[in-house]
């Protein structure tokens, strides 16, 4: 890919952390122009010093629309296009639907703030992104750049707890396809990629016994993923143009359990 990325801009929301800064780092050294899109709280001012000339940081809440296109009017100006959106900006609760030894029931404004930053934000960047990706010269085969989204298995699978999450994840499941479709025309795949366990910061803050534990309910390898093993995928899915309106599990064989 090396020779290829050197053309590309990629821009990753939630860049600055996690699955996304994995992404950046790897794109990064393949060559390519990265945008690390996050909070303005994170540390993506940091990175992209450190990545020095082929990154630029933009401060954004990936549910406003005025910080997104703030962050793409920025990339065209720095890099003068966009060739693939990584959406990896997410946030999690763990309540259940109504816990009945406390007689308290999952607060809806925890529910609503799930799915306006995993799911509205997802489709809020994609949607805006779209039309920046839109405007490239198309290749031989009508082709201009491609969109990866974050799914997660417990799209599939989702724990006690999880609800939330669950729906928000889902929902970027079902946008797959119809999106892919709605941009087809264009020349624009759309992909999700669904992780299952992966040692990234929200992980790492859970005790280690627990961490162990949750490593052992892994087929193979028995371990946490390696967030550039999420990279990876991506950049096999950027340089794979057969792969579009489909989502890809990356877990080891996991199967999550109640």
């Amino acid at each position: 890919m090396s020779g290829a990325a050197k053309s590309l801009v990629v821009l990753v929301t939630g860049g600055a952390s996690g699955l996304g800064s994995a992404c950046i780092s790897r794109f990064a050294r393949q060559g390519a122009k990265v945008v690390i899109a996050d909070l303005p709280s994170s540390k993506g001012q940091e990175q992209a010093a450190t990545l020095g000339k082929c990154a630029l940081f933009t401060p954004i809440d990936v549910t406003s629309e005025k910080d997104v296109t703030a962050c793409l009017e920025q990339t065209e100006k720095a890099f003068g296009g966009l060739d693939v959106c990584i959406n990896c900006a997410g946030i999690a609760v763990a309540y259940k639907t109504y816990n009945f030894n406390k007689s308290f029931a999952h607060k809806l404004e925890d529910f609503t703030k799930v799915l306006m930053v995993n799911t509205v934000g997802t489709f809020n960047v994609s949607r805006l992104a779209a039309g920046l990706i839109g405007k490239n010269q198309p290749d031989s085969d009508g082709y201009r750049g491609v969109i990866i989204n974050t799914s997660s298995v417990a799209a599939y699978e989702g724990q006690v707890g999880q609800v939330a999450y669950a729906t928000s994840k889902a929902a970027i499941a079902g946008m797959t396809l119809p999106m892919a479709r709605d941009l087809s025309n264009q020349g624009i795949r759309v992909v999700s990629i669904a992780p299952g366990l992966f040692d990234t910061p929200l992980l790492r803050a859970l005790p280690e016994k627990v961490r162990t534990f949750l490593a052992s309910t892994i087929p193979f390898p028995q371990r946490l993923g390696n967030p550039d093993e999420y990279a990876q995928l991506a950049q096999s899915i950027v340089e794979n143009k057969f792969m579009n309106g489909e989502i890809v599990r990356i877990d080891g064989g996991l199967r999550m359990q109640p």
